[in-house]
């Protein structure tokens, strides 16, 4: 499931992509006593043995190159990787800390990212959750940078107009 959020500061739209708090809670529900693979967007999974370390509400509050101010607001997960093989995240276990995040995320229906450290960190979209027979499925997205003011900064959005923001 992929939904759109959006959040608007002043006179700006700034679109999230991503499954849901709610979503993602819900499929942890209906699983909760199955491991959780965490799905890299190649469809390879990341070490077994990861550990949720936190979940938290992060607000990007932050001006475009065109000069609009715009605001992003997610849930993101931190996950680490430690010494301890035998370490298994389940449904349940990633829900109850979903509901112990519940005063920190405000009530909001945030999109889900999550942290992960490799050689560096890395911030990915959480784009699915699917139970299957034996395991907790999260497929996780790439994320992309972009030009928010196409119109006034890209020579061929905006024709040949002279002016621009850089």
């Amino acid at each position: 499931m992929l939904l759109n959020l959006s959040m608007t500061t002043n006179e700006s739209t700034a679109d999230v992509s991503g499954l849901t708090v709610s979503a993602l809670r819900a499929a942890l529900a209906t699983a909760p006593q199955l491991p959780v693979t965490l799905v890299w967007p190649d469809g390879e999974p990341i070490e077994a043995h990861f550990h949720v370390t936190e979940v938290g509400r992060v607000q990007r509050d932050f001006v475009d190159c065109g000069g609009t101010v715009r605001q992003t607001v997610i849930c993101l997960l931190q996950t680490w990787v430690g010494d301890d093989l035998d370490h298994r995240l389940t449904g349940g276990k990633l829900l109850k800390a979903l509901v112990h995040a519940e005063p920190v995320l405000r009530g909001a229906d945030l999109p889900v990212e999550l942290e992960y450290e490799a050689c560096n960190v890395v911030q990915l979209k959480v784009v699915s959750a699917v139970a299957e027979a034996d395991r907790l499925v999260i497929q996780l997205g790439p994320k992309h940078t972009d030009c928010l003011a196409k119109d006034v900064c890209v020579p061929s959005a905006r024709g040949a107009a002279a002016g621009g923001c850089c």
